[in-house]
């Protein structure tokens, strides 16, 4: 198998969670439409479900039973999980399951990878060093291509995309450590991808300010003149079509949105606040920077779902089709 018909690795998630429940239901939902994918994890954590499951080798043994089992590339056959408490016994699979999910990405196996929620103080516990996913991936990635590798978090709706420039630290310490070349770079990033792998030929970023109402002229803050302003000046001598400093509050309705293809936010919750409450279910976290595809649902493990029954795979089925759709490059 070549190109588009290369399988997509799916990692196993917190066990504890919802992820071999919202799995099974994706599996069920694209088995005869695709795309087709496969899900590295321990057998026996879909015993539960009434569900054909077949164990296969390699990925490139997907695409033979797909369409009538879920096919799982086990990394163990039994685990001991309690579902809704996660222990700190199975973050070995976990991080296992990310790390072989990202080799066959980068070995040409998969087209892409799709990684469940992972439970981040749980790995913490057992010595993981990296804060999240996207650090352990760009880790991976970089060891194996050799270079520096800067990701970018991306949040991908039907009617919106968004990048927080600063992301996983409290609002005083993002605004110390925003700087114009940090916005520089991440804009880079996001106008390569939105050409390479969303093929859209003259992306318009829109760039928000920091403070209310972007600065208010200098009264209500200074960052958006002293570190956005010239980082916008930068990337517009660049070619890169970019705009702004813009209010946040005024960026997001129907009319704003009509006017760029990504919005790059100063803040964490500026970005993900307005895609999240647009479409919920159908919004897919991507990580841009990487040399290969990947995407993740845009919720946690669901610790309270697990075992309920109850558990929605809508934007586990967003993050399987988006996946499939950038490894074409075809993304509109």
């Amino acid at each position: 198998m070549t190109g588009k018909h290369l399988p997509i690795a799916m990692t196993m998630g917190e066990p504890a969670g919802i992820s071999a429940e919202i799995t099974v239901k994706a599996w069920r939902e694209l088995r005869i439409s695709g795309p087709l994918f496969f899900a590295i994890d321990v057998t026996a954590r879909f015993n539960e479900f009434d569900v054909p499951v077949e164990t296969i080798a390699s990925p490139k043994e997907a695409s033979l039973v797909f369409n009538r089992a879920l096919p799982i590339l086990p990394i163990a056959e039994t685990m001991r999980v309690s579902l809704g408490v996660p222990s700190p016994g199975t973050a070995s699979h976990v991080v296992t399951s990310i790390a072989r999910a990202s080799e066959f990405a980068l070995n040409g196996e998969a087209c892409a990878i799709v990684t469940n929620p992972i439970q981040k103080s749980v790995l913490t516990e057992t010595g993981f060093s990296f804060p999240g996913h996207t650090e352990f991936l760009a880790d991976i990635a970089a060891k194996h291509t050799g270079r520096v590798i800067e990701p970018v978090m991306m949040l991908a709706g039907p009617e919106l995309r968004t990048v927080p420039v600063t992301v996983h630290q409290s609002v005083s310490e993002a605004a110390k450590t925003l700087s114009s070349e940090v916005i520089v770079r991440k804009a880079r990033i996001v106008h390569e991808a939105l050409r390479t792998r969303f093929a859209l030929t003259t992306p318009r970023l829109a760039i928000s300010g920091l403070n209310p109402h972007a600065g208010e002229n200098g009264t209500m803050g200074t960052e958006e003149s002293d570190t956005i302003a010239p980082a916008i000046s930068q990337l517009q001598s660049e070619g890169i079509h970019a705009f702004g400093p813009l209010p946040a509050d005024t960026l997001f309705h129907d009319e704003a949105r009509n006017t760029y293809d990504v919005a790059l936010c100063m803040l964490h919750d500026q970005a993900l606040i307005p895609v999240k409450t647009l479409d919920f279910d159908r919004t897919v976290n991507i990580t841009l920077g990487l040399p290969f595809v990947r995407t993740s649902p845009d919720h946690g493990t669901a610790l309270d779902l697990a075992g309920t029954g109850r558990a929605r795979p809508a934007s586990l089925i967003a993050a399987l089709k988006l996946a499939a759709s950038l490894s074409d490059g075809r993304q509109s």
